[in-house]
């Protein structure tokens, strides 16, 4: 990844909010799911209910893959990135503080949210190969890269 990709890469993680994640269920089939993420650098962090699906499936195949984008009326704007990843559920407290520590900055509100009943898990994102979509510079344009 150049410096050019770079900066791209980390103009859509820093100002967009919610990133569309598949997982593998144990049927084989993808899940979808929307979530709200955080990110250092390119390490992407986001809190989820531990009973949910997609903490399972996390736990039965690592491999996710994501995007990040938002809605474009003009489709000479549309800039977007996939990504295939690693997904890991964290354990460590100093990686929890970490992550949470970006999360709290994203999403200042959630230092206010009461203690949910049910345990919290929190998955670290690491992308390996990145897809930047960057329409501006020409309709359906893309750059694949690994990371």
């Amino acid at each position: 990844m150049d410096k050019k990709q770079e900066t791209f890469v980390l103009d859509i993680l820093n100002t967009h909010r919610t990133m569309s994640l598949a997982t593998i269920r144990d049927d084989g089939f993808p899940q979808a799911n929307t979530v709200s993420y955080a990110n250092d650098g390119l390490t992407l962090y986001f809190a989820t209910n531990s009973i949910y699906s997609k903490v399972k499936n996390i736990q039965s195949c690592n491999k996710v893959s994501l995007t990040i984008d938002k809605d474009y009326m003009d489709w000479t704007k549309i800039k977007g990135l996939s990504m295939g990843a690693i997904a890991e559920i964290l354990t460590d407290p100093k990686d929890i503080e970490i992550a949470m520590g970006c999360l709290f900055q994203k999403y200042p509100a959630l230092k206010e949210m009461p203690e949910p009943e049910t345990p919290h898990a929190i998955i670290k994102i690491t992308p390996k190969i990145i897809s930047i979509l960057d329409y501006s510079v020409e309709f359906g344009h893309t750059e694949l890269f690994e990371v």
